[in-house]
């Protein structure tokens, strides 16, 4: 075995149905007094309930979380925590409510408590994109780890069929490129792995029957696996064009990388036998980048880009931005074969192999 470096995160997990009834604890041994709870406008009524159930604690709520984590979104929310001497935060929701939590941790290093009701993984990587003047701009800081998450499978039961399906695509994408990530280890590997697996045999049956809470659970369980292993090692070719495609054309999230990642495959393929043979296994596919698309499919997810907002000039003008910062990938960046790709994508077309 070749040598490789492990670093591990430090998380507090709580995982079940039922668990957020544990929040409230969760706030007290935390010793935070002054609690904001975030979430996204379409949840208001729900951050009103949370806050309720801490009770006293719960100094405000703000719910303007949005897609992309835009700056300006960022500086209203902090304007709360300052008037309101916040000590503490209370993520409920999504990736866009995730990141806005760990926006304001960045900026203040407040503790966090984030209870997903997505798949999105956020919640397990030091990572955050923030987006300013339509440029989304991407970090790393063990500031925004939170300190707890509560993962309560109840919370997905009511999450609609096609945000399912794409939020859960959009979780895989996080274990393939850690499967190929420039720091990969094995430990990484076999989460990633089984992330896959889990994720792909739920992503199905949730279609059928959404409220299959053995599904429910495997998908929960696999976006824990997923986002850890985006938050321990790197990333490559598919992220950096999401968020280069999301932070310019305003596209949403886990569609577009639902959209986008047969295709990021099938690039990296040629690079990758092994990895791919092992990903095409984990799909329970004869070919990864195929697997994929037909998993999209599957989940009723929009394969075409042009679907999702992105214009059409936008293809010559990602490929531009793609090549013009240097990144590392397994597969060298050549211009002409990535605006290939995201021409595919663009269309919505089977990858190319």
């Amino acid at each position: 075995m070749t040598g490789f470096v492990y670093t591990s995160h430090p998380a507090r997990v709580i995982f079940g149905s039922g668990t957020l009834a544990r929040l409230p604890e969760e706030v007290e041994r935390l010793d935070l007094h002054r609690v904001l709870v975030l979430a996204a406008p379409q949840q208001a009524d729900d951050a009103q309930q949370i806050a309720a159930r801490i009770g006293p604690r719960a100094a405000a709520v703000f719910s303007g979380a949005t897609m992309h984590t835009p700056v300006s979104v960022t500086e209203e929310a902090m304007r709360l925590v300052q008037t309101e001497r916040i000590d503490g935060l209370v993520a409920v929701g999504g990736g866009s409510t995730t990141g806005l939590g760990k926006a304001i941790a960045l900026r203040t290093d407040l503790p966090q408590i984030v209870a997903p009701t997505t798949y999105a993984g956020s919640e397990m990587t030091p990572i955050l994109g923030e987006t300013r003047d339509g440029q989304k701009v991407t970090q790393k800081s063990p500031r925004v780890l939170p300190e707890t998450v509560i993962y309560d499978v109840d919370l997905t039961l009511n999450l609609p069929v096609a945000l399912s399906g794409t939020s859960g695509i959009n979780a895989i994408a996080h274990a393939v490129e850690a499967l190929y990530a420039q720091d990969r280890n094995p430990i990484m590997s076999l989460m990633a792995l089984e992330g896959i697996r889990a994720m792909a045999r739920a992503l199905p049956v949730i279609v059928q029957s959404p409220g299959d809470r053995a599904a429910r659970s495997d998908a929960l369980y696999g976006a824990w696996l997923c986002g850890l292993c985006l938050g321990t090692v790197g990333m490559a070719l598919h992220h950096k064009l999401c968020h280069t495609l999301g932070g310019t054309f305003d596209l949403p999230h886990a569609e577009t990388h639902t959209a986008v990642l047969p295709h990021a495959v099938a690039y990296n393929a040629p690079a990758l036998p092994d990895e791919m043979a092992a990903l095409a296994a984990a799909l329970g596919a004869t070919d990864a980048a195929q697997g994929l698309f037909d998993l999209a499919d599957a989940v009723g997810a929009q394969h075409a880009l042009k679907h999702l907002g992105m214009p059409e000039a936008g293809i010559e003008r990602t490929a531009d931005m793609a090549v013009a910062n240097p990144y590392w990938n397994p597969r060298p960046l050549e211009r002409q074969a990535i605006r290939d790709l995201i021409a595919h994508a663009y269309a919505g077309e089977r990858p190319q192999i």
